[in-house]
């Protein structure tokens, strides 16, 4: 496959080194517009804004991945074997499942454990844990202390299901110590870990299942600042 790719209309060189990827197009807009130097669209293929700007004088590129593994196996892939990106750094949202978490608190993925099949297409002989890069990981919690912010680091659960018809999957990940459940991180450690690349997912905490709380859509899209400051502060260190 050449670019353009059937899912992205950038030409080569558009994106840079380093993409953060939250799965909202208008997050991906915000970032762009609040954050980022003379950001450009690169592309806005079925809406997926892809935008490339600079940040403390470093280039940075930010572009949705959509929701769930699936939508974020085939950006991050393209990305990745198309457009020599290097690192991916997810900045998403998660539902808080470990009762020490609160709304807005920052989350980083050591490991995302799933319930997806996503793993198969490499016919492995045993099971696979997806896990981040640890110097991605380093440098985030280097750059959540210098904010003053308590990134709390451990196991994610990235789901293939938002409205899972079991009702007793959270606490049999809760007991395991997992922190919280996304849908993207899972196959994002996947495809970087194929193409030799690096990948980091960074949460913020947008609910809590188990008591209900939650945080509207738009404080979803735009205050979520500790995490895009964390991720693009970890981008300026790789």
């Amino acid at each position: 496959m050449s670019v353009p790719t059937p899912h992205i209309s950038a030409a080569k060189g558009d994106f840079a080194k380093t993409v953060l990827m939250p799965g909202d197009p208008l997050r991906a807009k915000f970032i762009a517009e609040n954050f980022l130097e003379n950001a450009r669209l690169v592309n806005n293929v079925r809406g997926i804004g892809g935008y490339t700007g600079t940040y403390k004088g470093k280039e940075v590129s930010v572009m949705a991945s959509g929701m769930g593994m699936p939508s974020m196996g085939i950006y991050s892939y393209e990305l990745f074997h198309f457009y020599d990106v290097d690192h991916i750094i997810r900045v998403g949202t998660a539902g808080a499942i470990h009762p020490d978490l609160k709304l807005r608190d920052v989350v980083a993925g050591m490991a995302a454990c799933t319930n997806s099949s996503f793993v198969k297409q490499y016919n492995l002989p045993g099971d696979y844990a997806p896990i981040a890069s640890y110097r991605m990981l380093r440098a985030a919690e280097e750059a959540a202390k210098e904010k003053g912010v308590d990134l709390v680091v451990g196991n994610l659960y990235s789901s293939d299901t938002f409205y899972d018809d079991q009702t007793d999957v959270i606490p049999r990940w809760q007991k395991m110590g997992v922190l919280a459940i996304e849908m993207e991180a899972a196959a994002l450690y996947m495809n970087a870990a194929r193409a030799g690349k690096e990948a980091l997912a960074i949460c913020t905490v947008s609910d809590i299942p188990l008591t209900g709380e939650g945080c509207s859509s738009e404080e979803r899209q735009n205050s979520f600042t500790q995490m895009m400051e964390i991720a693009l502060e970890t981008a300026i260190r790789l």
